[in-house]
């Protein structure tokens, strides 16, 4: 069952830059940000230090019914909302239920039925309370919603690593395509936390970029000028399936899968190693179980969220894994035009360098005025780059609050 080889048969994705992957990806090329003002009575009545966030483009009740919306936490709407595109993505494929596996993951989870619910049970008391409002706020919501909507019975998994959740789902989608417990998984991360309390919070912690008189500027890593990350959210969802059973039914390949690498830093609950030693481990691991060298890995689509302190210890992180190979890796920042969409990140950022090595492009990050000089990196900033042709490899970096790092190796096919 090791031999079991891993590829990429659909994608599908709710984000604040469209309600397409298309739509995304061309926000990607464009150099566009995803920032929108706030909603300014919630702006006002809370005293927000941050007026805007990279919100979804697409309205949900464009694509599910008022019962639906009903009865789902927005964060299980997008995931469902992504799934069924990723499905459709991969050609509708007919399989065995019981062979046909989910893995959502999402750093918070229903948080918008939680404190709605406290606020009626506060305010109107236990009658009020909607029947429905455990099931809706638990953070296993959308993966058992997706499994429901799906059909899937092989497994419904759900990872909670903060902002690597989305990688690590993945990864665990990956294993049950290796293991064999499943052909085909459906595999993201969701988020929907654009709510008073998760802003006040990263307000507090003094996390968040507060550039009111330019949200589109305001995610930009590795710039001098960076002051926090830009919230955002949304769902990434890609097909993951075993390659015998994609090349079977004709199915189109985007990329291979290759690989997954993680750490802990066991350092602190929120500030990352500073030198990147636990990181820098995780990118080795993913680098190593692909069985490929330093030399093979052409692009980097790093976690790069804006804060001062996370985007210097990323750098350190991959001086420290790849040395000088370092050198002649193109390192995308894709946050600047996305926000960060906490669980989701590693999800949408996975999905996105399976279309950079599906596409050969490295884009180009926006907002980067002045490179720090402290990030000692090749950054792809103004003009994309072109991937090279043959045989090429890519990673992704996603680390979460607690220490958690995860890396991605995706592969041409």
């Amino acid at each position: 069952m090791s031999e079991r080889r891993v590829v990429v048969t659909g994608l599908g994705a709710t984000t604040p830059l469209g309600g397409t992957i298309a739509e995304t990806w061309d926000g990607i090329l464009a150099g566009r940000s995803g920032a929108k003002p706030l909603d300014q009575e919630m702006v006002d009545r809370y005293e927000m230090p941050v007026h805007f966030a990279c919100t979804i483009a697409q309205d949900p009740s464009e694509v599910l019914t008022k019962v639906q919306i009903r009865r789902m936490d927005p964060s299980a709407q997008y995931a469902v909302i992504a799934s069924r595109a990723a499905m459709e993505d991969a050609g509708s494929p007919e399989l065995d239920p019981e062979r046909l596996g989910v893995a959502i993951g999402t750093g918070i989870g229903g948080v918008w039925t939680l404190l709605d619910q406290w606020d009626n049970l506060r305010e109107k008391g236990l009658r009020r309370v909607f029947p429905l409002a455990v099931p809706m706020l638990m953070p296993n919501t959308s993966s058992g919603n997706v499994s429901l909507d799906l059909g899937a019975r092989a497994g419904a998994h759900t990872t909670v690593s903060a902002c690597a959740s989305g990688a690590e789902s993945m990864g665990t989608a990956y294993d049950m395509i290796r293991d064999g417990r499943a052909d085909v998984v459906v595999a993201g991360g969701t988020e929907a936390a654009t709510h008073p309390i998760c802003f006040a919070g990263f307000a507090q912690m003094q996390a968040l970029s507060t550039r009111n008189d330019d949200p589109g500027a305001a995610s930009r890593p590795y710039d001098t000028g960076r002051d926090g990350f830009v919230m955002g959210e949304g769902a990434a969802v890609m097909v993951l399936e075993e390659y015998e059973h994609a090349k079977a039914r004709g199915a189109r390949i985007y990329a291979e899968f290759a690989s997954i690498g993680m750490s802990a830093d066991a350092h602190h609950i929120t500030a990352p190693e500073p030198e990147g030693a636990g990181a820098s481990r995780a990118m080795r691991a993913a680098v190593e179980r692909a069985g490929l060298s330093d030399g093979d890995i052409v692009h980097i689509n790093a976690h790069a969220t804006s804060t001062p302190v996370g985007d210097v210890a990323e750098a350190n992180a991959i001086r420290r894994a790849f040395g000088g190979a370092a050198d002649g890796m193109p390192v995308s920042a894709t946050k600047s035009m996305t926000g960060h969409l906490l669980g989701a990140a590693g999800a949408l950022e996975g999905l996105l360098t399976v279309l950079s090595v599906h596409h050969r492009t490295a884009p180009a990050a926006i907002n980067i005025d002045d490179l720090d000089e402290k990030i000692d990196l090749d950054v792809v900033r103004g003009e994309h780059r072109t991937l090279p042709d043959g045989d090429i490899a890519a990673l992704n970096n996603s680390f979460g609050f607690g220490g958690h790092n995860v890396a991605l190796v995706i592969t041409s096919v």
